[in-house]
């Protein structure tokens, strides 16, 4: 009934306004903007063209021959000014030399008088009319300054406007960063951040120092006066800086590297000094930079000199930080995503001398973050969080939020109340995989050779051991893909074995074996696929020493990326000879590869030909349809350990040999009093003593087993580290880009056309 009656209620051909929603109208600095163009629009016509719309200026002379000539009808006198009209028109000499006629005229009286004026004018029987004087000074004064005002008041305004947003002319040197006192807004804490609980536990040195400072002075311990925060993009980085300033309860300044740049020199330096003035008035403070790479990068690398404000900033930068004080209690923690191009100089002791890593979240800390994000958002009960952590390796923070949203919004556009697990799965697949283009037309042919294509991969990756499972394959067109073989893992990898990226590279092979194999052909859409497994096969044999020819040397040297022409003119290390051998191996990788493929193919050709139909049939098939087809079960997960639950530095491991000390001589204790419940408090010493010999000897056993795992861990550790650093323009990367592993793996068995 509300509906009807807002209908009938409106204008025909009205829209129907929408609830909670205003119009727009003229906001008032626009109304008075305009005012102020038409005053000055009406000043500058009148000052040009005024003069047109009066009559014509006569001499006296004249005016007096036309009245004798009996040819004035009437005048005005007002003071000295005379104006009247002509019975016949008369002419005047123009401006150019012509002449003008006219009947209206405006003369004035001498300054010493006409007394026969009045007899001339009854004589000629003239209509005489006068007016009062009247005083126009102020008038005219206010209209000649009326421009200048107008002016002067919009200077005004434009500078208060400057003022609010920092950038006024007397205040273009003030510190822009934004303070955030404590107990002003929402107090963030290291609870409202989850993972990173190795960032956690070095920024506790730095709350326990700003709440306590007496309890590091009497150690003489000195507190880092700078903390770099690294790692990639929506890791968490300013959320974590902004919880220290919360446990710890002090001013927070906060500011980005590009408020600092400004086009007049020297600003820059002078923001610097302003904000570390302000900072030590308020101490114990915070000051946070973000994105410190823009004003911290390293100076002289540059391919057309330096940049003299940048320059001038870092170094005012670094002589501030080297100037504190250790009872001004003011740390300087900053945030970027590329520590390698920072300067030396920032990032010496005594500076930012203590770099943490804020890394992507591993799968336990994924399930919590998703939690946090998941708070105001109804959620089915069919959603597992555990499932969308293990499908979701390399997402940061920011992108689990940005899941949880895209699956929001999918909910509202079909209308439902609830998110469930679908939801999730639709969210993730737009963000790996990218929007689906059902609209594309093929023919029967293109799509019989696109489900192929994308079943040779499948079957693949189905059938070989070291390969992560197959999550679906589909053969509708996503992004640039024509079709896609999704394949997820089961958990965050660390390190690749040869025997996984050789399945790797059988896995992206299929598709064109399956081409080859099928339709005698080779198709355009196995471009990606090529590419990728040329790089992942260059990178095996120059980095990796994992062919027979080079296996114990890498001679990909340092590929970095391109920073300010600083690696432009780097050489190649070795000898095209040796550039020949490489090649070779290479190709013997992606021969190998292919021919992997093309047996898995025809040993599996039933299921082969049934997954190209299933394809064909319903666009999607899903991963555990895939190992029905082939026969396999899902694999069990493999076993796994917590780096540093053993031993290391934490003390988790001393921790644990007490404990286990304990048991053993609580049950040796038991097991003396069973049988020796008579026995006196002298025969008690001796048994006490072996007792001691027997807990010591469990003690060391188990001491021994503990720094060997210890030992090993940490030498999986540096393994980890050194893959990392060999993986990084890689698909088979380290977790630090395993999302763009993810990526790659579901582009790398796509079709691109």
């Amino acid at each position: 009934m509300s509906d009807n009656k807002t209908n009938k209620e409106n204008k025909p051909g009205e829209p129907d306004p929408k609830p909670g929603k205003q119009v727009p109208g003229p906001s008032r600095i626009m109304i008075f903007y305009f005012l102020i163009a038409t005053i000055l629009g009406i000043w500058i016509l009148y000052s040009y063209y005024g003069g047109h719309f009066t009559p014509d200026q006569i001499q006296y002379s004249t005016f007096r021959n036309e009245l004798r000539a009996d040819n004035v009808r009437e005048v005005t006198v007002q003071g000295d000014r005379v104006e009247g009209e002509l019975r016949e028109p008369a002419r005047r000499p123009g401006p150019e030399g012509d002449t003008i006629s006219y009947t209206e005229f405006v003369t004035h009286l001498p300054s010493f008088g006409d007394d026969e004026l009045m007899a001339m004018l009854e004589q000629s029987n003239v209509e005489v009319t006068t007016v009062p004087e009247r005083d126009n000074t102020w008038l005219y004064f206010i209209f000649m300054t009326l421009p200048f005002i107008l002016i002067l008041i919009i200077g005004i305004t434009w500078y208060r406007r400057m003022n609010s947003q920092g950038q006024g002319m007397f205040s273009i040197g003030k510190s822009q960063a934004k303070l955030h006192k404590p107990g002003e807004g929402k107090r963030t804490t290291f609870d409202d951040v989850a993972g990173g609980d190795e960032a956690k536990r070095e920024l506790q040195e730095i709350v326990g120092y700003l709440k306590k400072p007496e309890k590091f002075d009497k150690l003489g311990a000195k507190v880092p006066k700078g903390v770099l925060l690294y790692g990639a993009p929506g890791t968490g980085k300013t959320l974590m800086a902004r919880a220290v300033a919360g446990e710890a309860g002090v001013p927070f300044y906060s500011i980005t590297g590009s408020d600092f740049m400004e086009m007049l020199v020297g600003v820059g330096a002078k923001r610097v000094r302003e904000m570390f003035k302000n900072a030590k008035e308020n101490a114990p403070a915070i000051l946070f930079i973000d994105e410190l790479d823009s004003i911290g990068r390293r100076r002289g690398a540059g391919l057309g000199g330096g940049h003299d404000e940048r320059e001038q900033t870092l170094n005012q930068l670094l002589s501030e930080m080297d100037g504190f004080e250790t009872n001004e209690s003011v740390i300087v923690m900053a945030a970027t995503n590329r520590p390698d191009i920072l300067d030396k100089a920032l990032l010496r002791p005594g500076r930012f001398n203590r770099r943490v890593e804020v890394g992507l979240p591993s799968q336990e800390d994924r399930v919590k973050i998703l939690k946090i994000h998941a708070r105001g958002k109804p959620m089915d009960d069919d959603v597992d969080f555990e499932d969308v952590s293990r499908g979701t390796p390399g997402f940061t923070g920011a992108d689990l939020e940005n899941l949880l949203n895209e699956a929001a919004m999918l909910t509202a556009r079909d209308d439902r109340d609830k998110i469930n697990q679908h939801d999730i799965d639709m969210a993730r697949d737009k963000i790996i995989m990218g929007l689906e283009r059902r609209g594309v037309v093929l023919e029967d042919e293109e799509r019989r050779m696109l489900a192929y294509h994308e079943a040779g991969h499948a079957i693949v990756a189905a059938v070989l051991d070291n390969t992560d499972p197959v999550h679906k394959v589909t053969i509708i067109p996503r992004g640039q893909a024509m079709g896609v073989t999704q394949q997820l893992p089961e958990r965050d990898q660390y390190l690749y074995r040869k025997e996984h990226l050789l399945d790797r590279l059988a896995v992206i092979m299929g598709g064109r074996a399956a081409e080859s194999m099928i339709f005698n052909t080779a198709t355009s859409g196995a471009e990606n696929d090529l590419k990728q497994v040329t790089k992942l096969a260059r990178k095996m044999v120059l980095d990796w020493g994992m062919s027979k020819a080079f296996r114990y040397t890498a001679l990909g040297g340092q590929r970095e990326e391109v920073f300010l022409g600083e690696q432009m003119g780097s050489q190649r290390e070795y000898s095209d000879e040796t550039a020949r051998e490489a090649d070779r191996a290479v190709n013997e990788i992606l021969e190998e590869a292919y021919n992997r493929a093309e047996s898995v193919l025809k040993k599996n050709k039933k299921a082969f030909d049934r997954l190209a139909e299933l394809l064909l049939e319903k666009e999607e098939v899903m991963g555990d349809e895939i190992l029905k087809l082939v026969g396999k079960k899902r694999k069990a997960p493999a076993k796994t350990t917590v780096a540093g639950s053993i031993g290391g530095q934490n003390g988790s491991g001393r921790k644990k040999e007490e404990k286990s000390a304990e048991s053993d001589d609580k049950e040796l204790k038991e097991d003396s009093s069973k049988e020796e419940t008579a026995a006196s408090s002298d025969n008690h010493k001796p048994k006490s003593s072996t007792t001691g010999k027997k807990k010591k000897s469990a003690s060391q056993t188990k001491t021994e087993n503990t720094e060997a795992s210890g030992k090993s861990g940490k030498s999986g550790d540096g393994r980890a580290k050194s893959s990392s650093g060999n993986h990084q323009n890689s698909k088979t990367s380290s977790r630090s880009k395993s999302k763009k592993t993810m990526e790659k793996k579901s582009e790398g068995k796509s079709d691109n056309t």
